[in-house]
């Protein structure tokens, strides 16, 4: 029993015994086999649902925070209830902050509720979940908007949905295009909107090179003044920006018609912006990685914040619209 649960990474086994099963094995030359691994792994994964089905998603909840304005898309509680159920838990959500409970609390709670899967989604600036006390649980988050720890993560690629709609723009004849984004949208990305956006126009001639416009707030609706400036100034013929806000600081305040004047794509594309051309993150998806990084760590008993933290970067996918002209 001792020697299953050194080889299964399993907790209450002291450090020395765990060398000297480590040691022998390796003596013995030993290597697990595959199909009898995964086997065992569905036997006590099965146990542990029945006893421990729920995985907390915990979120921020900060009244009045800025991040929760509509402009700002994170990942369904649905789409992630889909994903864990097909592996047998449930998911419930956890809000840090609201009614005052504090990280360390949070822990505590969640620890009394015998929770041991965690998936991290971060919508507040003030980053909460990085107090919690990660060592008891297996862990993922979605994009890199929690910075440390270290997570596993998913995250949609988007060094290739900026290189692409730079393509599709280009195709259509746009040569000077914009990207106004708020500095959490770039940091949620790990700078991959800017980085990708700095390599397209390092390609390009000097004279269709638009500075990109990353607002100072991330409270869109104080934006206008800085955006319509940034336009009048560097006449983009076509923006990489938000669905809220923009189309009408673009047409009421500008008076430019799109996309006679002016051709619009939307960062972060959603269902409900059928009428924009847009970058679609594909979260489904995103949610589906995350979930198979935490499982993995459940059904292998690992709890704590990884050595080596793995990415799982999501392909978005570029959808043609009505606010940019046809190729």
């Amino acid at each position: 029993m001792t020697v299953s649960r050194v080889l299964n990474n399993a907790p209450h086994v002291s450090s020395t015994t765990r060398r000297r099963v480590l040691v022998a094995a390796e003596r013995l030359g030993y290597r697990p086999d595959p199909q009898i691994t995964q086997l065992m792994s569905r036997v006590r994964g099965y146990r542990r649902h029945r006893s421990e089905t729920v995985i907390a998603v915990v979120r921020d909840a900060i009244p009045g925070d800025e991040l929760h304005d509509p402009a700002y898309q994170y990942v369904t509680i649905a789409d992630i209830r889909l994903n864990v159920e097909r592996h047998g838990y449930r998911a419930e959500e956890f809000h840090l902050g609201q009614g005052g409970v504090t990280a360390r609390r949070m822990s505590d709670i969640l620890r009394s509720r015998g929770i041991e899967g965690l998936l991290i989604s971060p919508q507040s600036s003030a980053n909460l979940a990085e107090a919690l006390d990660y060592k008891y649980f297996a862990t993922a988050t979605f994009g890199f908007g929690l910075k440390q720890p270290a997570l596993h993560r998913a995250s949609t690629n988007m060094t290739r949905g900026i290189l692409q709609a730079t393509a599709e723009l280009t195709a259509r004849g746009y040569r000077r295009i914009g990207l106004a984004i708020t500095h959490w949208i770039d940091a949620r990305s790990d700078r991959t909107y800017s980085g990708a956006m700095l390599n397209y126009q390092r390609q390009i001639p000097a004279r269709d090179r638009v500075p990109m416009l990353l607002f100072p707030e991330n409270n869109l609706a104080n934006e206008a003044a800085i955006f319509c400036a940034w336009c009048r100034r560097h006449h983009p013929d076509v923006v990489i920006s938000f669905d809220s806000y923009v189309p009408d600081w673009m047409t009421k305040k500008l008076g430019l018609k799109i996309p006679d004047d002016i051709g619009l794509v939307v960062h972060d594309w959603v269902e409900r912006h059928a009428d924009f051309a847009g970058i679609h993150h594909r979260r489904r998806h995103v949610v589906a990685a995350a979930v198979d990084l935490l499982v993995g760590q459940l059904m292998h008993n690992e709890r704590g914040i990884p050595e080596v933290p793995r990415q799982v970067l999501i392909p978005p996918s570029w959808i043609d619209g009505s606010s940019i002209r046809h190729a």
